[in-house]
């Protein structure tokens, strides 16, 4: 479905199952095939730990600006067809994953729907996010006030993000 008018959106990928790197890359490549998804910045990709109570490898994680004219369910729905088809499972809240592909922001839109809220709720307090996102967009609005680099300037965790040279 196509809304027509054409948003800057963010999405925020990690992977830390398999060939990480071809995994983003492959996913990259579905998203990029879509009609009504243009990848217009790309982050370098990071090291970072895991979130939440699940013991697991750590991840790569990495963030794109899109433009696109696909309305936001439109967009997520893709991008969890994309998670779907190069094998995500979703069995453990926080567990590890071939694939995460998460809707960050939609423009400046504000959305709250079930399955989906955008800005991304908790980006805020999640460096994974904030350091490959303020690579390629810093002054986006995160929804709380606040750009991803100033959100980044006081984000718990930085430190633990490690940018990747593979």
């Amino acid at each position: 479905m196509s809304g027509g008018t054409r948003v800057r959106a963010a999405l925020g990928l990690g992977s830390n199952l398999g060939d990480t790197s071809a995994n983003l890359a492959e996913a990259l490549a579905r998203l990029s095939a879509t009609p009504g998804i243009d990848i217009v910045a790309r982050s370098s990709d990071y090291r970072t730990p895991p979130w939440g109570p699940v013991p697991q490898d750590d991840y790569r994680n990495a963030c794109v600006v899109i433009e696109t004219d696909l309305a936001p369910a439109d967009l997520l729905a893709r991008c969890l067809e994309v998670e779907k088809e190069l094998g995500r499972v979703r069995d453990v809240r926080w567990g590890p994953r071939t694939i995460d592909i998460d809707l960050l922001l939609y423009g400046e839109a504000k959305v709250d729907e079930e399955g989906l809220t955008v800005p991304h709720p908790r980006m805020g307090e999640r460096a994974f996010v904030l350091v490959p996102l303020a690579e390629i967009w810093p002054e986006a609005p995160i929804g709380d006030g606040r750009s991803v680099r100033e959100a980044l300037a006081t984000c718990a965790g930085r430190d633990e993000i490690m940018l990747l040279d593979d």
